[in-house]
C-alpha cells in the first residue's frame, strides 16, 4: 500500500507522476486469494478515475475502464460491478461530451450482459436513459426506460427504480409533457421515502422538483427547491453546484 499512499501524497504537487504510479499499481496481475492486493488495485482504480476526470482526460479515463476487464475476471461479480460502475459514473458525470460516451455505455452494457451481471446492466441502461436525453435522443431514452421499467420489476433495487423514474420525468418535460413528468417524478419520490437516497440523487430529484414547480408558475416552493439541490450538490462538491 506505500505505492498507493505515495501517489496519492503527490496528486496536487505532481499529478502526472501520481497517474504513473496508479498505473504501475493497477498493471499488475493479481491472483483471486491475493484479497489484500485486489484492495489495493481497487483503490489505485477509483483513485486514478478521479484524478483523470479532474484532470479532464475523457479519452484516457474511458480507455481505462475498458483495460480492466482482465482484472475484473478475478474479483468477485458484486465487487466488479462496483468497479466498472463507479468509473463509468466517474466518466460521466464530467460531461466533457467527447461523443465517447454512448458508445462507450452501450459497449460496457453488453459486456456486463455476456458476463450474465444484471444489476450492473440495468445501472449502465438507467446512464443510458439520461445520455439519449442530452443527445435530443428522446424516442431511445423511453424505450429505454421502457424496457429497464419491465426489467426492474423482477428486481428488487428501489434505488435504481426511482433513478430511472427520476430520468423519465426529465425526458417528459424536455417533450413539454409537465403531466407525465410531474406524475412519474411522484413515482421516483414515493420510491425515495422508503430507502436511503444518497445526496447527489436527492440533489437531482429536488433540481427536477423545482424545474417543474417553476413550469406551475410555483416560483416560492421552485426556489425552495432549487436551494436544497444546490446544498446537497455542495455537499459531495458536485460541479452542478455552479449551476443550481
Amino acid at each position: 500500500m506505500e505505492e498507493l499512499e505515495h501517489a496519492s501524497s503527490i496528486e496536487l504537487k505532481d499529478p502526472d507522476q501520481a497517474l504513473k504510479l496508479y498505473r504501475s499499481i493497477t498493471n499488475q496481475t493479481v491472483a483471486s486469494d491475493d484479497e489484500a492486493k485486489i484492495k489495493e488495485v481497487e483503490l489505485a482504480l477509483s483513485s486514478m478515475g478521479k484524478l483523470l476526470a479532474k484532470q479532464n482526460k475523457a479519452k484516457e479515463l474511458a480507455n481505462l475502464i475498458k483495460s480492466i476487464r482482465p482484472f475484473l475476471g478475478v474479483v468477485s461479480k458484486a465487487k466488479a460491478s462496483k468497479i466498472v460502475r463507479e468509473l463509468v459514473d466517474t466518466f460521466l458525470d464530467m460531461g466533457s461530451k467527447t461523443g465517447l460516451e454512448i458508445p462507450l455505455c452501450l459497449e460496457c452494457i453488453e459486456w456486463a450482459k455476456s458476463e450474465k451481471r444484471t444489476f450492473l446492466t440495468q445501472a449502465l441502461e438507467a446512464r443510458l436513459i439520461l445520455l439519449y436525453h442530452s443527445t435530443g435522443d428522446y424516442t431511445q431514452a423511453l424505450n429505454t426506460v421502457n424496457r429497464v421499467m419491465k426489467e426492474l420489476k423482477k428486481m428488487d433495487d428501489k434505488q435504481l427504480l426511482m433513478e430511472v423514474q427520476l430520468s423519465e420525468s426529465k425526458v417528459y418535460h424536455t417533450l413539454g409533457n409537465v403531466p407525465k413528468a410531474r406524475a412519474a417524478l411522484t413515482s421516483a419520490r414515493t420510491t425515495a421515502n422508503s430507502i436511503y437516497v444518497p445526496p447527489k440523487l436527492q440533489s437531482a430529484l429536488d433540481m427536477q422538483s423545482g424545474i417543474l414547480h417553476g413550469e406551475e408558475k410555483d416560483f416560492k416552493t421552485a426556489f425552495s427547491y432549487f436551494y436544497e439541490a444546490f446544498e446537497g450538490y455542495d455537499s459531495v462538491e458536485h460541479p452542478f453546484a455552479w449551476t443550481g
